[in-house]
């Protein structure tokens, strides 16, 4: 099947209903020779590809500065350094330097956080399956009744969370701010132009925020994503096109994506360190962080990247930020101990391990903290891809899925989700990563009811709030007489729904 953004995003299309596989792998660790910490710099090896690493070390100041002397003897070089969590972003040539600084006083962990070199992203063009035709727009509109954006007929999403009853009471407020950690947002956008926050959107591609001008668009010819979720979240009332969850708060785009496609974890990290230092109340997260779907923390890079995101995920919410992300796209059960791990690392050649994703989680989705986002369809069920386990999902909310399966009510014809896309344009997508948006909008609603309340009283009135939702009849999609997938747990909490479909409507009142 043809899909319409990068396994690395949590989004997809399902023209036929058939659900997108995500990539998983391993990658064995190296045992090359460590050369000792404080070795001479002329003896360091670099005749290695250059890659990026994270290095945590304890924070503070002078244990980082004692370590950027580490790097430099061990043929590293700073790109930027994020004292106050104590992860430092390096460069280097040294095929032994993850290795070598390990050894290295202060240090508590470090790894590669790619298998590729740095070199050039060839662009990777992922197009638009289903966008919206003039005569689709044309006719939607006829169908807009009083108060509704000509493009809201087709968005049977909002109902289903009751944002549509919200709006008549508080679109949210202009103080809130949600992040769209992500490919890029295009500001410029008739429908986002109007709510975007710009001094709070950077470009974290590197590892170290980029602030110029524009810089957290997407290029041309690069993923449409990150527009895609921004809309879904705020997307302006303003008789124009769509309606976001919450189309009175602020969005911002934090671009954190490579041209190819893909998260590293130095761009993850300063995104979230970037959110928590410029007053954002709310992340969204539908990606993963490459290479490894899954990161084992028993292995010396996989281990790193899981503390330096967990260090970054953890900052944010110290300072009030709310950090939502998608559950994935493979119809996983996550809380089983051990999932087969085909595709990863991503970036080169892939082998096939088992993992229990208890020890080996999916970054920044499994963190603690985290609000894990399901996906439902029109009809209200698990969508069709859905990753889900009891335990690891907390809500879910409308994500999409194929017609076929979960047909929606007329006037809306698509089970997909619609939204923005750049260059004033919009179209349907699906996946986790449309529905964890709807859960950012919801919790940018709460923050506006209860602009006082910390990162975990939102996130304790967004489960509370949710609408209970049961496992329901044994989950056979496809109507082929066969379970597709085992739901675990009671009305108020199991492992399709978590505590249940988010709730706009009970967000807005006091």
């Amino acid at each position: 099947m043809a899909h319409l953004a990068s396994r690395r995003t949590r989004a997809l299309t399902l023209p036929v209903g058939l659900a997108l596989t995500a990539s998983l792998g391993f990658l064995p660790t190296g045992t090359a020779a460590a050369a000792p910490a404080d070795a001479p710099t002329a003896a360091v090896r670099t005749d290695g590809p250059q890659l990026s690493y994270v290095v945590n070390t304890r924070a503070g100041h002078g244990t980082v500065k004692q370590v950027r002397k580490a790097i430099s003897a061990a043929g590293g070089t700073v790109v930027t350094s994020y004292d106050k969590i104590g992860v430092i972003v390096v460069h280097s040539k040294n095929p032994d330097f993850g290795a070598t600084i390990r050894k290295a006083k202060g240090v508590q962990s470090a790894g590669a956080t790619r298998t590729n070199p740095i070199v050039p992203q060839a662009t990777k063009d992922i197009g638009v399956e289903q966008p919206l035709t003039a005569a689709q727009a044309r006719a939607a509109s006829e169908d807009a009744v009083a108060g509704q954006d000509p493009l809201e007929p087709l968005q049977w999403d909002l109902p289903a969370i009751k944002a549509d009853k919200a709006h008549e009471k508080s679109l949210g407020s202009s103080k809130v701010t949600v992040a769209v950690i992500d490919t890029g947002v295009d500001d410029t956008h008739p429908d986002l132009a109007p709510n975007f926050d710009r001094a709070a959107s950077v470009n974290c591609v590197s590892g170290a925020p980029d602030t110029t001008d524009g810089a957290w668009r997407p290029a041309a010819g690069e993923s449409d994503h990150g527009t895609h979720v921004a809309g879904t979240i705020a997307a302006a009332k303003n008789g124009t096109g769509i309606t976001g969850v919450a189309p009175g708060v602020k969005v911002s785009g934090i671009k954190v994506s490579t041209p190819a496609g893909f998260f590293y974890a130095e761009a993850v990290v300063c995104g979230f360190v970037w959110a928590a230092e410029h007053g954002v109340d709310v992340t969204n997260n539908s990606y993963y962080t490459d290479p490894w779907l899954f990161n084992c923390k028993n292995d010396p890079d996989q281990g790193a990247l899981v503390e330096a995101v967990t260090r970054a995920t953890r900052y944010a919410e110290g300072k009030g930020v709310v950090n939502v992300a998608a559950a994935g796209n493979s119809d996983h059960d996550l809380a089983l101990d051990a999932i087969e791990d085909t595709t990863s690392p991503n970036d080169t050649t892939t082998v096939t391990r088992t993992v229990d994703p208890s020890a080996c989680p999916d970054i920044p989705t499994m963190l603690p903290g985290v609000v894990t986002v399901s996906a439902t369809g029109a009809k209200n069920l698990k969508s069709s891809y859905s990753n889900y386990g009891l335990g690891v999902v907390d809500v879910a909310a409308p994500g999409g899925d194929s017609t076929r399966y979960q047909a929606p009510e007329a006037p809306a014809d698509n089970g997909l989700i619609l939204s923005t896309l750049p260059g004033g344009g919009f179209g349907y997508k699906a996946g986790t990563s449309m529905a964890s948006p709807h859960v950012a909008g919801v919790a940018a609603l709460i923050r506006s009811t209860h602009p006082r309340a910390s990162a975990a009283g939102v996130k304790a009135l967004l489960t509370h709030q949710a609408d209970a939702t049961a496992c329901g009849a044994p989950y056979d999609i496809d109507g082929d007489g066969t379970v597709d997938a085992v739901c675990e747990g009671g009305t108020r909490y199991n492992g399709f729904y978590g505590a249940g479909v988010v709730d706009a409507l009970d967000a807005v009142r006091r």
